[in-house]
């Protein structure tokens, strides 16, 4: 079977600035290794050949780069990089050494995962790290796992929860005489989920409902249904960086139209002219409480954005994970219950119970037309045939009793932003933030293009970190990182104590000659 190889331009663009914006390196010499050239451009504390070595790593952790494919000849790749053909095998020998590289002779070397990684699972991407990164240092030994940094998800609303579950299994008995797979999802669920669109001002029925096993599975099926290998998707940009490897896994496009960051708003004519311009036919995008900048869309927003939708005969999914975390504000009403009327625009509404009340409960949901619920539940035994009965019912006292468990939860999310702007401000005064309205993430900006080396050198300091590209398309966000602020007061502390010291590790030390411009 032929090997698909990775092109040496390809992977150059996915590197970024992983020299974070060094002048172009070689072999390891002492003015590669800290401080500043002459310029005051910002140099690595470490060798060129290292830095490549972590950046590719760090790549195979996102699965940015997947497992069993093979990477440029060493050749093609120093022509592109502009490095010599030595650094090149430098890296590829620490990569092979670390196990993130399998050779065989007479074949490419192809991309694996190490056994200390691999053994753990091979989800979570950059959390999967913790294992590997106690073996790279001795002074790791015997030291607390790293501050997980990636995860923009809590720990679970414990007492609520467990009775929701204890009343879950008193209600079991009575599912037990049928097969208990039902795609569409339980009719109890699909009713309580229905009842909160009406409270929010959506009149929705239970048919217009479908359970599936987490917002990821929803979004799955829906770009299953309603996109075609090589066509358009608008998406939000920065964006959840899972919703833009689903829409490259589907074989679309993601089309990146940035949010206005000083304004902490979309640009809704940038919306537009791309939607004419690419003939998109779909948009996924996160209006409340966005993934990873917490802002919200405003209601005159929404109503153009669904006009927006209209005039271009473009499908809005539309996501509401973070919709219960308004912070500073309520969320405003649905999207979709702007789109009424003949000829109204058709806007479909994923929702998800993980992020409000624990990410372990697998639970999400689609809002759509009866029609459209009926074509998702056909397609959907290519993938499985329904949601864990268990997990549905135990949600339903959840969402019923939403009001009773939420204000904790965001009076909790409140002191934890406050505490990690706290951090932000006394160790790293350089970086700047807008600060959204809600969710559970901040969206830093840094003073250099360094985003992909400063999360390469993160775990040595006991932190993991999912570099600002992994939010982005083509290599783009190398200014930006998102610190969440999901962990406790003390955990994000001591994240961004390791964050720092990863931060001036590749600093160098030492002050900038001409400070970069933050713009």
């Amino acid at each position: 079977m032929a090997v698909r190889v990775l092109g040496a331009t390809t992977l150059a663009r996915d590197l970024g600035k992983w020299q974070g914006d060094q002048g172009r390196g070689d072999e390891p010499r002492d003015a590669d290794r800290a401080g500043d050239d002459r310029g005051g451009r910002r140099k690595l504390s470490v060798p060129a050949y290292r830095a490549l070595a972590d950046s590719v790593r760090l790549l195979v952790l996102d699965g940015r780069i997947p497992i069993g494919v093979a990477l440029p000849s060493e050749r093609d790749l120093a022509a592109v990089l502009e490095l010599s053909r030595t650094t090149i095998t430098s890296a590829y020998a620490v990569l092979r050494e670390e196990g993130y590289l399998q050779s065989r002779q007479g074949s490419r070397s192809t991309v694996a995962l190490p056994a200390v990684v691999g053994g753990a699972g091979r989800s979570g991407g950059v959390a999967r790290t913790a294992a590997s990164f106690r073996a790279v240092s001795a002074d790791e030994e015997g030291s607390a796992p790293p501050v997980d940094l990636t995860c923009a998800a809590m720990s679970a609303a414990v007492p609520q929860v467990q009775a929701a579950f204890a009343s879950a299994l008193e209600e079991l008995p009575a599912h037990l005489a049928g097969h208990g797979m039902e795609p569409a999802g339980i009719e109890v669920l699909r009713r309580a989920v229905a009842d909160r669109y009406c409270r929010r001002g959506l009149p929705t029925e239970p048919e217009q409902i479908m359970i599936t096993s987490g917002a990821q599975q929803a979004l799955v099926l829906l770009l299953g249904l309603l996109t075609a290998p090589g066509e358009r998707v608008l998406i939000d940009h920065p964006t959840y960086t899972n919703a833009i490897e689903a829409i490259r896994r589907a074989g679309a496009r993601p089309v990146p139209v940035p949010l206005r960051l000083s304004e902490q708003g979309w640009d809704l004519d940038g919306i537009r002219s791309s939607a004419r311009q690419t003939a998109a036919r779909l948009a996924y995008l996160i209006p409340d409480f966005h993934n990873p900048t917490g802002f919200c869309l405003d209601e005159p927003g929404r109503a153009e954005l669904v006009e927006i939708a209209r005039e271009t005969s473009m499908t809005l999914i539309v996501d509401e994970t973070m919709m219960d975390l308004g912070l500073d504000m309520d969320a405003p009403p649905p999207v979709a219950s702007f789109a009424r009327g003949p000829g109204r625009a058709q806007v479909i509404t994923v929702g998800s119970a993980s992020k409000a009340f624990w990410p372990g409960l697998r639970i999400g949901w689609i809002r759509a037309e009866t029609s459209m619920i009926g074509a998702l539940v056909a397609s959907r035994s290519a993938q499985d045939l329904g949601t864990a009965v268990l997990e549905q019912l135990a949600t339903v006292p959840l969402i019923e009793g939403a009001e009773l468990v939420l204000p904790q939860r965001r009076e909790q999310l409140r002191r934890r932003r406050g505490a990690l702007l706290e951090a932000v401000a006394e160790e790293l005064p350089q970086w700047r933030c807008q600060v959204g309205s809600g969710g559970m993430a901040l969206w830093f900006q840094l003073p250099a293009p360094m985003s992909t080396a400063l999360a390469a050198t993160a775990p040595y300091h006991g932190v993991l970190l999912a570099a600002g590209p992994r939010f982005g398309v083509e290599g783009a966000l190398e200014r930006y990182v998102r610190l969440p602020y999901a962990l406790d007061e003390e955990s994000l502390r001591a994240g961004v104590r390791g964050v720092a010291a990863a931060y001036r590790a590749l600093d160098g030390g030492v002050e900038r000659v001409r400070p970069a411009m933050v713009v």
